[in-house]
């Protein structure tokens, strides 16, 4: 078998390989134009056996390689628009007064607007995370945030509580879609090494946003000229404009998605004669009810299999759980106890959104920490388990706060003293929500979404409940005791990021989709390589119908070109043949 360095010094007129000989069609020339880059993928190109697309080294269409002002746009462009639906869960609570009153209802059944909000959040990720992984994020982003926008007016202009409740829920399911896919697309795009502060601001802003809308949300509900209605109004702005800057900003960034594009244009540019697949599909099932089966079950599979998943999804459900409980904490303890108006309760929350700034701020001392272990690290990459110090530090500093509001909302201490116990709760929740995403980011790769939608169903649960039963829980056990329940639940999971830290690596180790330390990353093809078979390409002909093939790769071209960071591909198949695809068959007078 003659190396691939010998064929660049063989004869022009030396007959090519057979398996590279393809059909003549009339009206296509013998000798293809000049490749604009050699492609090299594995595989023959027959229906049992197609070539398999993949990334290239500095590939431009990769996602990775994108520009740093682009995927900033893109990185900005998702966290308004996740700031937009987490901002719709909280404003209508400051206009809870206005909806009893003019909807002649109950507290109760007017509360009933935020955790049918909350529930959609639940219920939306089921689906749309999965589809995402199988039709890609901007198609599903775009048309879910458009129904979001679109129930988000009907409630607007709404006058009984039947639909009220049913926009509520509505924008719920449909706005949980950014929850989701937002994070997926900084997966997409950002790079183990690069994603700290990008999946920081995304990780925040779901946070940020039901900090921020009792503030707003209070003042307008009580402006006499606009009332409770006008919010509705505030949030189908937000979300339209949301939309308009995804339709122009966001485009696909799914990688799997993206070769499933690569693969069928390549199919189309051979007339349909050669076939191609992606290193994501490969061996897979072709069945749509097979796929569509099995996307749709993985967050529910990885809740039962994955312990990474299960006992963050606990762990991120207490902490939001418990922030959707100082919505019903907030007005007895600054309303009923201080005599604050609805805008000045919801000024209260300043303190949270001030502690969640500070959160985010301690973000790049964790990216430096786990830039130090990538530079120790024999294959370049750090641990996932590099992401967890901040964690630590969060787990601590959260349930402190909680303690400090639970004892200090007593009617004789001065307001600000429990508005200032939000500060380290807000970054304590921050530093956890932080550091548990982009551990799951780096641990499961393309399957962020499912993942994470598994954590926003369970999360999303609890913040639907927890508003529900914590008015009877304030009135049955007082302020202190009320508030400290949720404290001992902050308490004791306190151990939960170190025991990660110690032993994430031996359960990453037994899981199936996780990354493990043992994985090795994609070595690139030689440069040499490729511009051999550059020149080698220029001399086929296409002459016969293949028979058989006649070449037997060597070791050197056993392996095919992918982006220098890690994703999943195939295995390599001994029988595997790379050659460049870049060639047309499309004569030079019709390109």
């Amino acid at each position: 078998m003659p190396s691939p360095q010998s064929w660049s010094t063989s004869s022009a007129s030396q007959s090519p390989p057979s398996h590279l000989h393809r059909t003549r069609f009339p009206d296509v020339p013998s000798i293809p134009p000049p490749l604009e880059e050699p492609r090299i993928y594995p595989g023959r190109g027959t229906p049992l056996n197609p070539f398999v697309v993949d990334w290239h080294l500095n590939d431009p269409e990769d996602p990775y390689n994108w520009s740093n002002l682009r995927r900033w746009f893109i990185t900005v462009q998702l966290a308004s628009t996740t700031f937009a639906v987490s901002f719709g869960s909280s404003a209508y609570s400051g206009g809870l007064r206005g909806v009893t009153r003019d909807l002649h209802v109950s507290d109760e059944a007017a509360i009933l607007g935020i955790s049918l909000y909350v529930l959609g959040f639940a219920l939306g990720p089921l689906i749309f995370a999965p589809l995402s992984e199988m039709f890609g994020r901007r198609i599903v982003f775009l048309v879910t945030l458009s129904l979001h926008a679109i129930f988000q007016l009907q409630g607007a202009v709404c006058n009984n509580l039947a639909t009220l409740l049913t926009c509520r829920l509505l924008t719920g399911v449909f706005g949980s879609s950014p929850l989701t896919n937002a994070g997926a697309v900084v997966s997409d795009i950002w790079n183990f090494r690069e994603r700290g502060l990008a999946s920081a601001i995304y990780s925040t802003v779901p946070f940020l946003g039901p900090v921020l809308g009792p503030v707003v949300g209070g003042f307008v509900a009580e402006n006499p000229r606009l009332g409770w209605h006008f919010n509705f109004w505030l949030m189908f702005i937000l979300a339209g404009i949301a939309l308009v800057l995804g339709f122009f900003i966001t485009p696909e960034t799914y990688a799997p998605v993206l070769l499933r594009w690569r693969a069928q244009k390549l199919h189309k540019m051979s007339v349909g004669t050669i076939y191609y697949t992606t290193s994501y599909d490969h061996n897979q099932s072709k069945s749509f009810l097979q796929i569509m089966r099995k996307n749709l079950s993985r967050p529910f599979v990885f809740v039962v299999t994955e312990p990474i998943v299960l006992l963050f999804a606990i762990y991120i459900s207490i902490m939001y759980g418990t922030l959707y409980a100082l919505f019903s904490a907030f007005p007895i303890v600054f309303q009923q106890h201080k005599g604050f108006s609805p805008g000045q309760s919801g000024l209260a929350f300043l303190g949270i959104g001030l502690g969640i700034g500070l959160g985010t701020a301690s973000q790049s001392f964790q990216n430096r920490i786990y830039w130090r272990q990538m530079e120790k690290s024999e294959t370049g990459r750090a641990p996932p388990e590099a992401r967890l110090h901040v964690a630590m530090m969060g787990s601590v500093l959260a349930p402190v706060g909680l303690w400090w509001f639970a004892w200090t909302s007593t009617p004789n201490v001065h307001w600000i003293v429990p508005i200032l116990a939000g500060v380290p709760f807000g970054a304590g929740v921050a530093q956890i929500l932080q550091s548990l995403t982009t551990y799951l980011m780096d641990t499961y790769n393309v399957y962020f979404a499912s993942a994470t939608a598994a954590t926003v169903v369970v999360r999303s649960f609890c913040g639907a409940a927890f508003p529900l039963f914590s008015p009877a829980m304030f009135d049955a056990l007082g302020d202190q005791w009320a508030m400290s329940v949720f404290a001992i639940l902050s308490t004791v999971c306190i151990p939960i990021p170190i025991f990660f830290l110690k032993y994430g690596w031996w359960i990453r180790s037994k899981s199936v989709v996780a990354y493990k330390d043992t994985d090795s990353e994609p070595q690139p093809i030689s440069a040499t390589v490729i511009a051999t078979r550059a020149v080698e390409i220029e001399t086929f002909q296409l002459d016969t119908v293949p028979e058989k093939e006649t070449e037997t790769p060597t070791d050197e071209t056993a392996g095919f070109t992918q982006s220098p960071y890690h994703r999943p591909s195939v295995e390599k198949e001994e029988t595997s043949m790379e050659i460049p695809m870049r060639h047309s068959l499309v004569p030079r007078d019709k390109e």
